[in-house]
């Protein structure tokens, strides 16, 4: 029987109260899974913010990991009355943080945050998670194991930050580790290099751990336990009458994600899409003895009825503006501008030009470094660089968008009729996905408008107000 392997966000860990769902959840099933967990809530940002402090030689230590354990510890006696379970707990606990706290030592002794260093201090959220995990649900009567990504061989590609999984090492490594027979549990967001060095998977990396785990296992399907209840048309803090979206492709599951949607990592659905592995996704706040998902993603593409299936928006891009008399079809501009962005790191998320400008697209902590980079290099034709930084870049995603006649146009006339103004449009790009700038304080009226155009008005009289 193939595995399912099931992932918890740190949204499901925030305290007992949602471990106990989480517990709940994995009773439904009545088999044996694959869990991978996330780091709790918010451990990942004070692990961050606590490498700052200890390079900067500001941190206790002591009280840091202190602070951790007390809350891990708390944690396992609310949900936890076997005492050999908590005995064996707390010994492995104080290992961890043992370690933890020398690494933080070491940073605030050379004053400087060594990448393989930050990645190995940033894996611990999830470590912690995965070691209290193991022990609540042996506490239900469970058979589970932890089961490490260095010790299952989950190889990387060995870069630092943004790592991505080598498939073919990793399936034959998990494949020899893992038996059908029992639980495991994994800690997300991290693998190893071929070096044995620990490599994050990008921010939000552990729906990628849990999509490549599930790949490499031929999985019967990818279930991510999410606080929401899946997919939905429009954000609901903006949009009131948002609807659940049941179905997704990949390709639609992966540009609602590129471009705003907080459900899944934008890596997630590509390793399963190759081996068709649906990814199917729960709400935990309903969890009633049956598994029904709220949305599903898989390769089944349909084009409904109203074309469009969501609206998302991000507000972490910018534009960097190349200015200049031929820019777009002079040779060698926007070639020597891309390399210089690339050598620094800096990842360019879409470039859209014309003849005077190059408009690239930035996330909004890389703008004003990528402004400073190609200043310096003064590259010829380039007669200014500007900075656009208060936008806000709105998606419509779905099967049949670049396709069908008539949707881009009600879509952007819908816009027009609150007069608003449209500053960039990519059309194309995507066969799913068409997508375009507003200004920030714009944003929501934009998504709304969108959303009634083609969810709301289409049987009243409104929509031609």
């Amino acid at each position: 029987m193939k595995y399912k392997v099931v992932k918890f966000g740190g949204s499901n860990l925030k305290d007992s109260q949602g471990i106990k769902k989480v517990v709940k959840a994995i009773r439904n099933y009545n088999q044996p899974l694959v869990i991978v967990v996330s780091a709790f809530y918010g451990v990942t940002n004070n692990l961050i913010d606590a490498i700052q402090l200890a390079k900067d030689d500001k941190l206790n230590a002591d009280d840091f990991v202190h602070a951790i354990g007390t809350q891990k510890i708390n944690t396992m006696l609310e949900l936890v009355s076997n005492k050999q379970l908590t005995l064996e707990f707390k010994c492995e606990l104080d290992k961890r943080l043992h370690k933890l706290k020398s690494y933080l030592l070491g940073i605030s002794f050379i004053k400087d945050v060594p990448p393989f260093l930050y990645d190995e201090i940033l894996s611990y959220g999830e470590r912690l998670s995965s070691l209290l995990l193991v022990h609540v649900l042996k506490s239900e009567g469970i058979d589970c194991s932890e089961a490490l990504p260095e010790d299952l061989g989950l190889i990387t590609d060995g870069e630092f930050g943004n790592a991505t999984v080598n498939f073919k090492l990793s399936a034959e490594n998990l494949n020899q580790k893992l038996s059908n027979d029992k639980t495991y549990i994994i800690p997300g967001f991290y693998g190893i290099s071929d070096e044995g060095k620990t490599t994050l998977l990008g921010r939000g990396g552990s729906d990628y751990s849990a999509s490549a785990i599930a790949a490499c296992l031929h999985a019967q399907s990818l279930d991510l336990w999410k606080d929401v209840p899946g997919f939905l048309s429009a954000d609901p803090r903006i949009v009131d009458d948002a609807v659940v979206v049941e179905s997704l492709t990949y390709a639609e599951a992966a540009e609602l994600a590129y471009f705003g949607s907080k459900i899944l990592h934008p890596r997630t659905p590509e390793p399963l899409a190759k081996k068709n592995i649906p990814i199917r996704i729960f709400n935990i706040e309903n969890v009633n003895g049956e598994l029904k998902p709220a949305t599903i993603i898989n390769g089944e593409e349909t084009i409904t009825e109203k074309v469009i299936k969501s609206v998302s928006y991000s507000d972490d891009f910018g534009i960097l503006k190349l200015l200049g008399s031929g820019v777009g079809v002079k040779p060698g501009i926007l070639a020597k501008s891309t390399s210089e962005l690339d050598n620094a790191g800096i990842n360019i998320k879409s470039i859209i030009t014309s003849q005077t400008t190059i408009n690239i697209l930035l996330s909004q902590k890389d703008l004003y470094k990528a402004k400073s980079i190609l200043e310096k290099k003064d590259i010829q034709g380039i007669s200014e660089i500007e900075v656009c930084n208060d936008i806000s870049l709105i998606a419509a995603v779905g099967e049949g968008l670049t396709t069908q006649y008539g949707i881009a146009g009600r879509m952007f006339s819908a816009v027009a009729r609150r007069g608003i103004n449209i500053q960039i449009i990519s059309f194309g790009a995507s066969p799913v996905a068409v997508y375009f700038i507003v200004n920030k304080k714009d944003r929501n009226e934009t998504i709304s408008e969108i959303h009634n155009d083609f969810f709301v008005y289409e049987n009243c009289c409104e929509r031609c107000i």
